[in-house]
């Protein structure tokens, strides 16, 4: 759907949904922003809690080099301009998992400014997203509620875990193009190396800027929905709210600028807290952090160290492999996907090799429930399989027999064709001999099919398969039964 086709109805026309992501993604690194505790997820509660952590008197934060190494690069995947000064601020705010009273973020100077991603949406058509900016800033703990009828427990071991917070210009217009902005930022992390990506973790989470307008108008109240864990979950978000927000205008009230959780279970959005303004929060500069100083020389060399990053491995895929659009982006979606494919390509034919990966194996994958990283199957396997059918050892039908044999044993292509007699029969005598078999048992359907009836062919192509058990070179009975029939 193209961005002016998606508008909600209302009693007075249409409305347009205007949209605005702010994705916090956790900085892959082995400490945290400001301490050298550790950030490995499912330690046990306030296991991995430095004295700045907890916020004792007299403890200095240390910035982490890797973590602004790691938003550089992030910075330079989303097309960006990196900021060579950029300044570290207390926002100030009272949560009992925020130990401090203030969480240390960036405000007015972060460390990466305008950027821009560009989605592919289902129509095939593509979008710019504008990316206002990123900045780093420290996680707070966790509260957890359910841990006792009375008392609520906290865990700091979050607390202090790096963030990169990358805001989006408010250029998104439907659930699907927010839904394939964080598929792609997703991407495109998990390529960089900078965030796994792991939403079921809480390793990506979305804040959803919702507003609607008419046709022409400026931009009306938005509200923010928090926290958002998944995908689907952000699509519905919007979609919702989107609609609640119309419901609101077209009564005669006015949306108030408030931040919403989105209740997955029954499709709503509940108010949290009103929404504070920067000034609520009192920014200003922290007295423990100088500037941040970074030179262009680092800059350019972490740029040359980028890897190949989806976009322009899509482009390759096209041009090199003469894949379609939509192949190639199924493809370069993930980076182990892309290897796999790859492998699997060389020396081969790379459109064969597209339609195997994209089709029957990763419909085996989500029927076992694996993940590419831990396939049955491994590419080498499956090159080696589609090298059975370029030397005509086994034809199609007989390759996804084995395939499916490999699924369960692991065991080589070759060696299962062997194990199991599936060689395919090139003998053009054995051939003839089904063919004329065939042939003289339904002189009925001959007659037919001479007299133009020709989609009779497949049905003596299907016969004469059936009779040889479906290990005939499909090329060779194909030329025999034209000959014999003509």
């Amino acid at each position: 759907m193209s961005r002016s086709e998606y508008t909600i109805a209302g009693r007075d026309g249409p409305w347009e949904v205007v949209v605005g992501l702010e994705v916090h993604a956790q900085v892959t690194s082995n400490a945290k922003l400001f301490s050298g505790a550790a950030t490995a997820f499912g330690a046990e509660p306030n296991s991995q809690v430095s004295y700045v952590d907890a916020a004792f008197p007299g403890m200095l934060p240390v910035i982490n080099r890797v973590c602004v190494e790691q938003a550089v690069r992030t910075g330079l995947g989303l097309n960006a301009q990196i900021n060579k000064v950029s300044r570290f601020d207390r926002k100030n705010y009272f949560y009992a998992d925020l130990p401090a009273g203030y969480q240390i973020s960036q405000y007015e100077h972060p460390i990466v400014g305008k950027g821009e991603i560009e989605i592919e949406l289902a129509d095939g058509s593509t979008r710019t997203i504008g990316v206002t900016r990123l900045h780093l800033e420290q996680d707070a703990g966790k509260s957890l509620h359910d841990q006792h009828p009375t008392k609520t427990f906290i865990d700091l071991n979050r607390a202090g875990v790096a963030l990169m917070e990358i805001v989006s210009e408010p250029d998104i217009r439907s659930p699907e193009e927010a839904g394939a902005y964080v598929r792609k930022l997703r991407s495109i992390l998990r390529y960089l190396g900078t965030c796994d990506g792991n939403m079921e973790e809480g390793s990506l989470r979305a804040d959803v800027n919702v507003s609607v307008r008419k046709a022409g108008e400026e931009y009306r109240t938005r509200c923010e929905i928090k926290n958002v864990n998944s995908v689907r979950f952000v699509m519905q978000a919007v979609e919702v709210e989107a609609l609640r927000q119309v419901d609101v205008w077209e009564s005669g009230q006015e949306v108030r600028q408030e931040t919403r959780l989105f209740d997955s279970a029954r499709g709503v959005t509940r108010p949290m807290r009103s929404k504070e303004d920067a000034h609520d929060y009192r920014y200003f500069p922290d007295p423990d952090l100088l500037p941040l100083v970074l030179e262009q020389g680092w800059i350019d060399d972490l740029k040359s160290r980028l890897p190949e990053l989806p976009d322009a491995k899509k482009a390759r895929f096209i041009g090199d492999y003469g894949l379609s659009v939509y192949d190639a982006g199924v493809l370069v979606a993930e980076q182990a996907t892309a290897l796999f494919y790859e492998t699997v390509a060389k020396g081969r034919d790379p459109k064969l090799a597209a339609n195997w990966v994209t089709g029957d194996f990763f419909a085996a994958l989500n029927r076992m429930g694996r993940t590419i990283e831990h396939t049955p199957v491994s590419a080498d396997q499956l090159g080696k399989l589609l090298d059975l059918m370029a030397d005509n050892t086994i034809n199609g039908k007989i390759a996804k027999d084995v395939f499916e044999a490999m699924l369960e044993t692991g065991a080589d292509p070759a060696a299962i064709v062997d194990e199991k007699g599936l060689r395919q029969v090139t003998d053009t005598g054995a051939i003839d001999a089904a063919v004329d078999k065939i042939v003289a048992a339904n002189q009925d359907k001959v007659a037919e099919y001479r007299s133009g009836k020709d989609k009779l062919f497949g049905f003596f192509v299907g016969q004469v398969m059936k009779a040889m058990a479906g290990k005939a070179n499909p090329a060779l009975v194909n030329e025999t039964l034209k000959r014999r029939l003509s």
